[in-house]
Parts: structure tokens; C-alpha cells; sequence
């Protein structure tokens, strides 16, 4: 066959070619070789639009975030951490048969589990090859250890309400049982819990758990490692640094390390923020993350996500008789402006609210809240027979025994800035109403024992922090009124109890919203309390830190569940490439 093309254009030819560039005059050359320049510098630029359009940028592991605390590690360990220091770290280090995804419990540890149909008996199956630190193999005794710690009573492990009745059944290395007394739908999440290797901790007794330097120096079986510690002069730790796990068993994270700096307070935590010290910083009060998001071109980003915490004024009728007078509780809950003091006390940072449940559970729409309705508030208390006194301004009227009543009463509540300034405006607003309120403030711990123990106060502005269980029982059960039972409110309602109960037994999605709602209608009902407000978790972060999500925040150490995912570092890769991960 012959060619289609003639041989003097083909590249054997090819110093025919130069020959004839070299026949070019000067100017002939110059403009040859601007166009021979033209046609690479135009291939250069369509080869690598080409390429940028065929890529895309991935995380890559790497990076290191630089966190600040505030706070010192005391007890790096799921059996004894009580404070978010310790919490925080403790997530990193250790693992539990379940974790949250999300709003979602996905197996961790656990490869599968099943639930009986009685709700009474909990089964789950380890995977296979996964590891301590050390090396060592996790198994089910690990657990069955770990859970005998909790409801050891001499530790006195703030988890042990959690496990108080559970029997522990190892059914093999790899099977084990959990059997309750009675269905408690919110069980699942009580196996988040991290697991402490029993090789280590079984050669420790109880005298001396709390005071081991496995505490400080912990070995878990979760996605960080702790790689090196930081002392001071006198022994306490300044620096604590973790790095990725490369024997995780599952998503090793991609942020290589992170390197935790302990502070005494938010004041020193702040300027190490700033100075460049640190990078990251939890739980900043709302002020500051105002001041901080002011800064446009700073080098941190402020998030924020909604937390399960109710705060309101919660009345005690039986110590203040006017408060038991269902009229005078709507008209002090018409005239409160809860989104000033979303405003004032949060600086935006959080969100009004006007019933029992929390962001993850309520139905809350701020911009149908009503507030600072006084004038129909002091219409709904004329309307029903009470007068406003000429001289003093108070709301009078005689009660069933002919005697005249005063809406007089006083608020408790803790000396802690956002607290106080929120009572504040609350008096200030029940004073335009016509009440007579006085505020009286308290240290958090004289408080706890000497007011909200022996439920010695009128009305009571304090927080209910739910949690991820979302069981309301202890904060609205008649069964506790009584301390350390948590209804300060000393509400007692046949039909809330019930369905309190119910709640916590049913593992029916639809159900069990229905359930809330119904809970939720029958508070508004009785009005034992004014809510106030949600506020926001905040948390400082660099800008490059990417992929963070904050859902389903009940405490600080919540952050870290989705940790596998954040990133720092990237890399430019083939599309292709890419979707074949």
C-alpha cells in the first residue's frame, strides 16, 4: 500500500526542514520563531487547562492543629473523666463498641449488633484485628473489665448510673451481652464509652486507680496515639501531643497531629490564640467569639452549633403561693423579650426559645416567639382580677382566704456573667410588668447545696443540659422532686410521667416524636417555667481546617466525631483517580 502522505514531510526527512529554515532571512527567522514561541507558549496553556480541568483537589494526610484548653488533664481515662479536658483528650485516645456519625449511632468496635425483642438484652460482635496502642489484642474481657470499673462503687465513675443494673454476659472473645432490668430505649448510646485494656489496668488497684499515670499517660484503642508529653518545672503537663494511629482499624484521620496547650483560664487561651501560639480554641464565651468573628481578615474562622441545653426560670410553687396561680405565670412569661437576651447574654450566639426541648429534639421557631409583651400581659392579669397598686406599681389581689396577694417573689440563680446579666433583664422585664423581684446570686457550688438541694427558692434561673439519650425523665418525672433528682420545678403531672416513661421505652422513631410532642404541649400547659433560651457551642478554628461538622453537639468532645474527616493538607489529582476511592 502506498503512503498517503509524501516522504519530504516526514520526520526521516526532517533536516530537509532545517535546511530550509536556514535559506530564512533575519527577519524571516524572527518571525518563525515568534510563532514557533506563539505555538508552544498556547500548548503549554491548553495542556494545563486541560489538566486542571480534568483534576480536583483531595484531602491528603497531614497538617497538625495546634488546640488550646482550658483546664489541666487529671484523668485521661472513659471510666473516670468527669471534666471536658479530660473528656476531650479521651474521645481521641479510646474507642467504644458504638460512636456517633452525625445525628446517627454507627457500629465502632462493634462489627454488628441486635437488640432482643423485649428491649432487654443488648448483643454485639467485635470485629476482627483490632488493637490496642501496644499492640495488644482487644477482646471482649477488655469490656466486660471496663464496665466493671464503672459500676465499681469505691471509683465512684460518673458513669455509673449508666450501667446500675446491667448484666454483663461474655459470650465469647468476640460476643457479649448486655441484659437489662426493664426496656431503656436511650441504651445504645451508654456503649460509646471508651475501653481501657485490661492487661494494663487489671494490675492496678482501686486504692490506686485514680492515682495510676495511665491516667495521664493513657493506652486506648482509638484513631490518636499519644506521642510525647510536655512537663514543667513541677511535674504538671503544659503540652500534650497525639498522633494518627496508623493501626486503627478503621478511616485513619488525616490530620496527622495535634498538639493540645493547657491555660488556666479563657484570658491566656485567648492570647495564645492571638499571639499564634495555638490555633484552635473550644467552648469561647459569646463575647469573645463576637469580637473574634469582627476580624474578617484573621486567621481563624468562628463556628457554632446549636447545644441540648434548655435555661429558663423554673417556679416553685409550694415556696412562693402567688407562683402557683397559673394567670400570673402566663403574664411573666408573655413579658419576657427572650431574643434581647439572646442578643445581650449571648451576643447572637444561641437562639430563644419558649418550650422544654432541645435544638435536637424541639420544634422551635424563633420568628413566631413571641416577646416583651407587656401591656398584654398586664391586660391578661386585669382581665382576671388583679390590680396594680397606685403607689408602688405592684399587681395586687385578694386570694381565696380574703387575704391581699402580691405578685412578690425572688429569683436565684449562680454568679456566672451570662446567668446574672439574663436574670437581670428577666427582673427588669417583671418589674415593667408590675412584680415585685428580687435577684439573689450565689457561687455555683453554694448554690447546688444550700438552694437547688434543699429547693429553698421562689423561681430558679438555671440550665437542663439533655442529653444524647434525649431522656427528659430525670428533669420532669414526679419521682424526682427530691434531690438529686433534677425537676426543679417540682412539677408532678400523671400524664407526663406516663409518657415519660413510655419514652424511654419505645425504640419507635415515630412514636417517640409523637410521644415528645405530646410531652412538650402539656408543659406549655401547666407553664411551671419560663424558657428562655438555647445557646450555641463555639469553637475557634484555623481557616485552612476543612470538613468539620459539628451536628449533634452535647458536649465539647462531641466535636471530635467527625475527626477522620478534617484536613489540612490537599493534593491535585485525576478525577478518575479520585473516584476510584
Amino acid at each position: 500500500m502506498t503512503e498517503t502522505f509524501p516522504k519530504e514531510l516526514g520526520f526521516k526527512k526532517s533536516p530537509k526542514i532545517i535546511a530550509y529554515i536556514k535559506q530564512f532571512g533575519a527577519t524571516e527567522k524572527a518571525v518563525f520563531a515568534a510563532f514557533v514561541l506563539a505555538a508552544l507558549i498556547t500548548t503549554i496553556i491548553m495542556v494545563e487547562k486541560i489538566n486542571i480541568y480534568f483534576m480536583v483537589q483531595v484531602p491528603t494526610n497531614g497538617g497538625q492543629l495546634n488546640e488550646g484548653m482550658i483546664g489541666l488533664p487529671r484523668n485521661i481515662n472513659p471510666v473516670l473523666a468527669i471534666n471536658d479536658v479530660d473528656r476531650d483528650i479521651s474521645s481521641l485516645i479510646y474507642s467504644g463498641l458504638m460512636k456517633w456519625e452525625g445525628e446517627q449511632l454507627v457500629p465502632d468496635l462493634a462489627k454488628s449488633y441486635n437488640i432482643s425483642t423485649n428491649g432487654l438484652i443488648y448483643t454485639f460482635i467485635l470485629r476482627d484485628k483490632i488493637n490496642f496502642h501496644d499492640g495488644s489484642i482487644l477482646t471482649t474481657d477488655d469490656i466486660a473489665f471496663t464496665i466493671q470499673k464503672i459500676q465499681d462503687a469505691t471509683l465512684k465513675s460518673p458513669r455509673k448510673s449508666d450501667w446500675a443494673n446491667v448484666v454483663v454476659q461474655v459470650v465469647s472473645p468476640k460476643e457479649i451481652h448486655f441484659v437489662l432490668k426493664q426496656a431503656y430505649s436511650p441504651f445504645l448510646t451508654n456503649t460509646t464509652m471508651g475501653i481501657l485494656p485490661k492487661h494494663i489496668w487489671n494490675t492496678i488497684n482501686d486504692d490506686q486507680f485514680i492515682f495510676s499515670h495511665y491516667n495521664i499517660e493513657p493506652v486506648g484503642s482509638g484513631p490518636y496515639k499519644v506521642s510525647s508529653i510536655d512537663y514543667d518545672g513541677t511535674g504538671i503537663p503544659i503540652r500534650f501531643n497525639v498522633n494518627a494511629w496508623d493501626g486503627y482499624y478503621d478511616k485513619i484521620p488525616y490530620l496527622s497531629n495535634i498538639v493540645f496547650s493547657f491555660y488556666p483560664d479563657e484570658e491566656k487561651a485567648l492570647n495564645a490564640l492571638e499571639n499564634g501560639t495555638i490555633n484552635s480554641l473550644a467552648s469561647v464565651s459569646a463575647v469573645q467569639a463576637e469580637r473574634l468573628a469582627s476580624n474578617e481578615g484573621g486567621p481563624y474562622t468562628v463556628l457554632q452549633s446549636p447545644l441540648p441545653r434548655i435555661f429558663g426560670v423554673f417556679f416553685n410553687q409550694n415556696q412562693a403561693p402567688v407562683l402557683g396561680d397559673k394567670i400570673v405565670r402566663q403574664a411573666l412569661n408573655m413579658s419576657v423579650d427572650r431574643k434581647s437576651i439572646v442578643n445581650s447574654v449571648l451576643s447572637g450566639y444561641g437562639m430563644p426559645i419558649d418550650e422544654p426541648l432541645p435544638a435536637n429534639i424541639a420544634t422551635n421557631d424563633d420568628s413566631v416567639i413571641k416577646n416583651g409583651d407587656i401591656t398584654g400581659a398586664q391586660a391578661l392579669l386585669e382581665k382576671n382580677g388583679w390590680k396594680k397598686d397606685t403607689a408602688s406599681g405592684i399587681y395586687t389581689k385578694k386570694n381565696s382566704k380574703n387575704v391581699v396577694q402580691a405578685i412578690s417573689f425572688e429569683i436565684y440563680t449562680a454568679d456566672t456573667p451570662d446567668l446574672k446579666l439574663a436574670a437581670q433583664m428577666v427582673k427588669d422585664s417583671w418589674t415593667k410588668l408590675g412584680a415585685l423581684v428580687n435577684l439573689k446570686v450565689f457561687n455555683a457550688s453554694d448554690l447546688y447545696q444550700n438552694v437547688i438541694r434543699t429547693r429553698k427558692y421562689d423561681a430558679l434561673l438555671f440550665g437542663e443540659l439533655i442529653g444524647k439519650d434525649k431522656d427528659l425523665y430525670a428533669f420532669w418525672h414526679s419521682s424526682q422532686i427530691k434531690a438529686p433528682g433534677l425537676n426543679i420545678s417540682l412539677y408532678t403531672n400523671s400524664k407526663v410521667d406516663k409518657l415519660l416513661e413510655d419514652m424511654r421505652e419505645t425504640n419507635d422513631d415515630v412514636l417517640g416524636t409523637t410521644m415528645y410532642d405530646q410531652f412538650k404541649n402539656l408543659i406549655k400547659a401547666d407553664m411551671p417555667a419560663v424558657f428562655l433560651y438555647s445557646p450555641n457551642f463555639i469553637y475557634i478554628v484555623p481557616k485552612e481546617l476543612k470538613n468539620i461538622d459539628l451536628r449533634d453537639i452535647t458536649i465539647p468532645a462531641d466535636r471530635w466525631n467527625s475527626i477522620n474527616n478534617w484536613y489540612i493538607s490537599t493534593a491535585n489529582i485525576w478525577k478518575f483517580f479520585a473516584n476510584q476511592k
